[in-house]
Formats: structure tokens, sequence, C-alpha cells
């Protein structure tokens, strides 16, 4: 399983980014995919999430109505549009999966996903 991340930048407040994660190595329709966030000095956080198996998604209260999370199962890709950005989403941002079995519920616990891609920086300041 591999996982390459991209789209961080440097943007203003209000502005918007999009992250890509693109996977290999798995199929998606069995998997979860999620993004996280690790800010310095603070504890790794779990941002959203997606089932590849039926595209409920999850997201952490902090993001939620600001950032859209989607996934394109053809390309093994998915993404984390960030709209409406502030400050405090400053961080490096991590893509992660992992099998899904029948019945368990997605998850923003980092614990539940066992391969990880590189960071992407995203930036939010003036």
């Amino acid at each position: 399983v591999q996982l390459q991340a991209s789209g961080g930048g440097l943007v203003q407040p209000g502005g918007s980014l999009r992250l890509s994660c693109e996977a290999s190595g798995f199929t998606p329709d069995f998997y979860v995919m999620g993004w996280f966030r690790q800010a310095p000095g603070k504890e790794r956080e779990g941002v959203s999430c997606i089932s590849g198996k039926d595209g409920s998604t999850l997201y952490s209260d902090s993001v939620k109505g600001r950032f859209t999370i989607s996934r394109d199962n053809v390309k093994n890709t998915i993404y984390l549009q960030m709209d409406r950005l502030k400050p405090e989403d400053t961080a490096v941002y991590y893509c992660a999966t992992d099998y899904l079995p029948i019945g368990m519920p997605i998850s923003l616990d980092s614990d539940e996903y066992d391969y990880w891609g590189q960071g992407t920086q995203v930036t939010v300041s003036s």
C-alpha cells in the first residue's frame, strides 16, 4: 500500500485549498481512507474519513461545514476540499488508509489506520 499526498501550500485566512491523496496497492472498495493533521506541539488529529464501500463520511467538529472529503475509486484518489480556512488549520496533513471489516463503522481514531502517506504542509496566514 502506498499513499501520495499533495496540494498543500500557503493560503490567506478565508481562502481555499484542495488536497489529494493518490493510493495504490489495494482495492478501495474495502478500505476506509482518511485525513489527519498535526500542528507543531499538538497531537495528531483526525480531520475526515470516507468509506470506500458506501461513501459514508465523517468529519471532526473543528472542520465540519468547511471541509469536504470525496473520492474517485477509478483513480484510487481521495480529496479534501478545504474552504474558509483559518490560521488554526495550519498543520501537516496526512492521508491514511486501512482495511474496513464488514460491519465496522468508519473512525477518526488514528490507531485504526495502519498505512500512512507522507505529509503535506498547509499554512494559513496573512
